[in-house]
């Protein structure tokens, strides 16, 4: 099966997705009205870029600072040697750990680079020394703690047509 891209898209399917990103709440009627079809053809359309893989999934956006979470910090992570079974060993530890919001395996002077949140600086301490730092293969850490967020989105750019 091959990988469906942007390209395969027609005007009004950029325009849906472009849409709903902005906002997942949006009833049919109304994403139908804005994007000029009538409903039903409008909601196969949702139904088919939802089963193609280009909406993965509708979520709320929260805010940290209220749930207690406004320590932001962004760890670069070293392992001790690059083999299958430790990039394996490092990912199954970190699935588990609500503190880290995202994980990226780069290439680089570091092999992961691991944005989390957490309540204040002593939740990072304790993140760091009982989580973090004793999964095996864990060589060396570098943290930069976010003092203001510039900016913040999970938008991704839709073509337009």
């Amino acid at each position: 099966m091959t990988r469906q891209t942007a390209d395969q898209l027609d005007r009004i399917d950029l325009n849906i997705l472009r849409i709903l990103q902005e906002d997942g709440r949006l009833s049919n009627v109304e994403l139908s009205r804005r994007v000029n079809l009538s409903p039903t053809p409008c909601l196969e359309r949702v139904r088919r870029l939802e089963r193609d893989g280009y909406i993965q999934g509708y979520a709320a956006r929260l805010d940290p600072e209220r749930l207690g979470r406004s320590l932001m910090a962004f760890i670069e992570v070293r392992l001790d040697r690059t083999s299958p079974d430790v990039f394996k060993i490092f990912a199954d530890a970190i699935a588990p750990m609500d503190e880290i919001q995202e994980c990226h395996m780069v290439a680089g002077g570091f092999d992961y680079l691991i944005k989390v949140r957490v309540a204040d600086m002593a939740a990072y301490r304790a993140f760091l020394g009982d989580k973090l730092s004793s999964i095996p293969g864990v060589a060396q850490t570098h943290t930069y703690m976010v003092m203001e967020e510039v900016k913040s989105t999970a938008a991704i750019p839709v073509p337009v047509r």
